[in-house]
């Protein structure tokens, strides 16, 4: 692929700008002001509930619906006033395969770039190149409807990189994928990121949007109720847990009694984990580290190592909308294939 020029959107670090973005259907406002930048050659994870206005945000964003109120520029265009030419820059990955079933794969990719006004050599060329790189060459020429739901989806990906996007909409992409195939999208995923590619992703997934995004925004109720790093995020939940391996594991309980007994401010009490060998104390400050240091040295406890840990991103997620992310269950291996 070729890598995308630096900074092509008129001096701006932002591949995608949204201010105020409204979107009813009916009395419901699927957006509510919703605010956002994307730098480029980044991922933004954008996270939320069910109904949360995920969806409805990329479709604004794709041109698909028209938002009511507010602006977006996406790579340099204006989604509104500018449609057709954004389209041309645009990639679009929807929770659900988009290719024809009756179509072998080949011919899917092919027609996608002839809509998109490749000359029939160069849209030639990219059907067999996408078709190599998603690792579908051996079924280019069957039909899509033999294909099973981890071949559709690398597919529908492939279509999307057809035109070498600019900005590439990833809506939920490995939703009902196993985890190998999962895993495979996500590698593909950070190779079109290093080609410069920008990516907005939406996802339920806490996992992926680890593994992916350089920031995230939360949308709950068609609101941004946080934004920032994954690990901007935990703090701003806040709380740590300190994990302490003593050089007895069998001291682990009188460890335990004695920071109970010692009721330091702020400490709840902890936690043994007999399979780590270690307890695990919830912090909030520094001080009541350097306090729960103080006392376990008083009482005689050696110490094989310390270290901290902020919570989970399903914790952050938890904490911040009320809901708990889903877990994504794994396809059978004929699905999955």
């Amino acid at each position: 692929m070729t890598r995308i020029d630096k900074n092509p959107y008129g001096g701006s670090d932002h591949a995608v700008e949204v201010r105020g973005l409204v979107k009813h259907y009916g009395a419901t406002k699927a957006l509510d002001g919703v605010d956002l930048d994307v730098r480029e050659g980044t991922v933004l994870g954008v996270l939320g509930p069910n109904g949360a206005g995920k969806t409805t945000l990329v479709r604004c964003l794709s041109t698909l619906i028209t938002p009511d109120a507010g602006t977006a520029t996406v790579a340099g265009y204006d989604v509104v006033r500018q449609p057709r030419q954004l389209r041309r820059t645009i990639g679009l990955t929807g929770q659900y395969a988009s290719v024809d079933e009756k179509l072998s794969g080949w011919e899917n990719l092919y027609m996608i770039g002839r809509l998109l006004d490749l000359p029939r050599p160069e849209a030639r060329r990219r059907a067999d190149s996408m078709l190599e790189r998603f690792s579908l060459t051996e079924a280019a020429k069957r039909p899509v409807m033999q294909y099973s739901g981890g071949m559709r989806r690398r597919l529908d990906l492939a279509a999307s990189m057809i035109g070498r996007p600019a900005v590439l909409y990833l809506d939920e992409p490995t939703t009902g994928l196993d985890p190998r195939t999962r895993n495979e999208v996500w590698d593909e995923v950070q190779r079109m990121v290093a080609d410069g590619v920008t990516v907005l992703l939406t996802t339920q997934y806490m996992e992926e949007a680890e593994r992916l995004a350089n920031e995230l925004t939360v949308i709950d109720r068609g609101k941004v109720i946080a934004s920032g790093g994954v690990d901007e995020l935990k703090a701003k939940v806040g709380g740590r847990t300190l994990r302490i391996r003593p050089t007895d594991p069998a001291r682990l309980p009188a460890m335990a009694r004695a920071l109970g007994d010692a009721g330091l401010d702020g400490i709840a009490g902890a936690t043994i984990v007999p399979d780590e060998g270690r307890l695990y104390v919830p912090i909030l400050a520094d001080t009541q580290l350097t306090a729960v240091i103080a006392l376990l040295a008083a009482h005689g406890f050696g110490i094989a190592d310390i270290s901290t840990q902020l919570p989970s991103l399903d914790e952050v997620f938890l904490a911040i909308t009320g809901e708990k992310p889903p877990v994504s269950e794994p396809l059978s291996e004929e699905v999955a294939a």
